[in-house]
């Protein structure tokens, strides 16, 4: 049994929330320079330009990237062989939210109530997920999410005779619609299975997967290249101004489901695709 304290957990939480909101991790950082070298209009290559020099900038003097820095969503992979001493651990990781966007100068983006709408103040609540796992670490992954992006999700609770065409259909309908509106060049994750909630976080968390690594299945590395060469001729362009490079990368996970049914997620991120791991 290994103890793990809930302060070291406040603090690592604080930092991955500065950190992620101040620098694309490197499989972003490579896309959109390698965007910038592909791209084939003038429009596009200037916007992307734009976005490489605004990264370089908010890496260089530590300030956001985006001025939406995001809602934030903790995935908590936690050992069963953990001890978690000194406090409540949701408590600790919002504690570890609200000192990240404090100390960070971050935007606080986060009402209280969805309908009264009154800001927390602090960022918080955050979004949290656990997962219990083998071992004796916590595996933290931070990513702020940003609402532009966001609104432009959707989920379809397909039928299964609609099989992957009907997946398809769903993913570059929810692109299209999106166009300009979250801030291209996208990326997209996609949850395919579980049922309504479960193919949502499927989704979300295939953000945070690096872009340079498929899909382990056959079938769903071919269909994540597949709908990102598609995505990339409907013409919306980085900015939603025209071009070649509409998404920079298709990220797809999936589950199993009922026999009755083919839930889908897509969950689109712009271009700041916010992310950062620890283990401890």
């Amino acid at each position: 049994m290994r103890i793990i304290s809930t302060e070291e957990i406040t603090k690592n939480i604080k930092e991955m929330c500065i950190e992620a909101n101040y620098r694309l991790s490197s499989d972003m950082e490579n896309s959109i320079i390698s965007a910038l070298e592909n791209e084939e209009s003038s429009l596009g290559k200037h916007i992307l330009s734009q976005l490489k020099e605004n990264m370089d900038i908010a890496s260089e003097e530590s300030i956001p990237i985006c001025q939406d820095t995001g809602m934030a969503v903790v995935f908590m992979k936690v050992g069963q062989g953990v001890l978690i001493q000194g406090g409540n651990l949701t408590e600790a990781i919002n504690e570890g939210i609200k000192q990240g966007y404090e100390e960070g100068y971050l935007r606080k983006s986060v009402v209280s109530d969805p309908l009264i709408r009154i800001n927390s103040n602090d960022n918080t609540p955050g979004i949290i997920h656990y997962d219990i796992v083998p071992g004796e670490n916590i595996e933290i992954t931070v990513a702020p999410k940003g609402f532009g992006s966001e609104n432009m999700s959707r989920i379809y609770m397909l039928k299964p005779a609609d099989g992957e065409e009907g997946v398809k259909k769903a993913v570059l309908e929810t692109v299209a619609m999106a166009g300009p509106n979250a801030c291209p060049p996208m990326i997209i994750g996609v949850g395919i299975g579980g049922d309504f909630e479960k193919c949502a976080l499927l989704a979300k968390k295939a953000l945070t997967r690096d872009i340079n690594v498929p899909a382990k299945e056959e079938h769903l590395k071919r269909l994540e290249e597949e709908l990102l060469t598609e995505i990339n001729q409907l013409g919306i362009g980085p900015g939603g101004l025209g071009g070649k490079i509409t998404a920079l990368g298709v990220n797809i996970e999936t589950y199993p489901t009922h026999i009755a049914g083919l839930p889908v997620a897509i969950n689109i991120c712009c271009h700041v695709n916010r992310h950062i791991t620890r283990v401890i």
